[in-house]
């Protein structure tokens, strides 16, 4: 049967698939196509279908920046189930709607494993590694939910256990919140983290907690001691994982940051999620990566890495050359 694509217009039809096929595909949900929206990029859900039954999708979002215009899939394609000849298929899409948008490449980062069999696939469907880091949590860290709380604080480091009892000796408070009053406050402190660890802020992180609070799918975690706001989380809740999207603190000999990744867990695993993702983490084999530090805080909490294929481009016009060359020049020179 002949495969056709078309628009999604129902939230529950979009998630109900994309999220059963993909649990940790944050970037595909439906809500995140919103965030996308309310940053004023143009997006499209498209679903892929079998006569009228849906086998996969994709958000696609055209970003217009200053090294060149592209289309992004992030987290996707998904679908039910992968072959050639569908990869073939979408590939086909892709570039005809890239040449329509007048896009130089289409960027896509399916959650596949990383194998030399999709190394292989995708580069005989003529993509290319793409030139930047490892972004969107490829490479991430999670800890599965399953165990006890108790036997949870026993997977830990020992000195990650300790803080965690320390933090609750000496009164540490954690406050969760889907107010949105309270984004201001974790924004204030996310500010001074940026500028203290020397990153680029994340823009849009109040479009996002408006788009996932209000379904309770976004949870602010603010942590304090003496009344003092010391340490905040943005978890979202994604599929069957709890995802820390973003982090922030102030430097305390209190340990604070630990314990409001403590009561994250413990909120996470109440609501059922079978895993919390830490996202993304340095490569093991590279010391003086820019996110090593709080990679080993992450790794701290037990667990295990979970990878994926690194993300692919397809050119679809020569000027693809100038993104190219100023994406490898940014990670070369920012320590990735």
């Amino acid at each position: 049967m002949a495969v056709t694509f078309r628009e999604v217009v129902s939230s529950t039809q979009w998630d109900e698939h994309m999220l059963r096929w993909a649990p940790g595909a944050l970037f595909q949900s439906w809500s995140w196509g919103e965030v996308v929206r309310a940053l004023g990029s143009s997006l499209w859900r498209i679903g892929i279908f079998e006569g009228d039954r849906m086998i996969g999708g994709m958000q696609i979002a055209k970003i217009t920046a200053r090294r060149g215009p592209f289309l992004h899939v992030r987290h996707g394609p998904v679908l039910e189930k992968a072959t050639p000849v569908l990869w073939r298929t979408i590939t086909a899409y892709l570039k005809t709607r890239a040449k329509e948008e007048n896009a130089w490449f289409v960027r896509v980062s399916p959650q596949l494993e990383d194998t030399g069999t999709h190394t292989a696939l995708f580069g005989s469907l003529g993509y290319r590694s793409a030139p930047i880091h490892a972004m969107d949590a490829e490479q991430c860290w999670v800890v599965d939910l399953a165990p006890s709380p108790d036997e949870l604080l026993l997977h830990m480091r020992k000195t990650t256990r300790y803080e965690i009892r320390q933090a609750e000796k000496l009164g540490v408070q954690v406050r969760m919140s889907t107010d949105q009053k309270d984004i201001k406050e974790f924004l204030e402190l996310y500010t001074k983290t940026a500028t203290r660890q020397k990153f680029v802020p994340h823009q849009g992180i109040t479009e996002e907690f408006r788009a996932f609070a209000p379904t309770g799918r976004a949870l602010l975690f603010l942590g304090y001691h003496e009344k003092k706001l010391l340490s905040g989380a943005l978890i979202l809740f994604v599929g069957n994982q709890a995802i820390y999207h973003h982090g922030a603190s102030v430097y305390s000999k209190v340990p604070v940051s630990v314990y409001v990744q403590w009561k994250a867990m413990l909120e996470a695993k109440k609501r059922g999620a079978a895993l919390y993702n830490f996202w993304g983490v340095a490569p093991e084999n590279k010391p003086k990566h820019p996110w090593w530090g709080f990679s080993q805080f992450k790794k701290g909490f037990g667990g295990r890495e979970m990878g994926f294929l690194h993300t692919q481009d397809l050119p679809t016009s020569p000027l693809y050359v100038f993104p190219w060359v100023v994406e490898t020049i940014r990670r070369i020179t920012r320590g990735y």
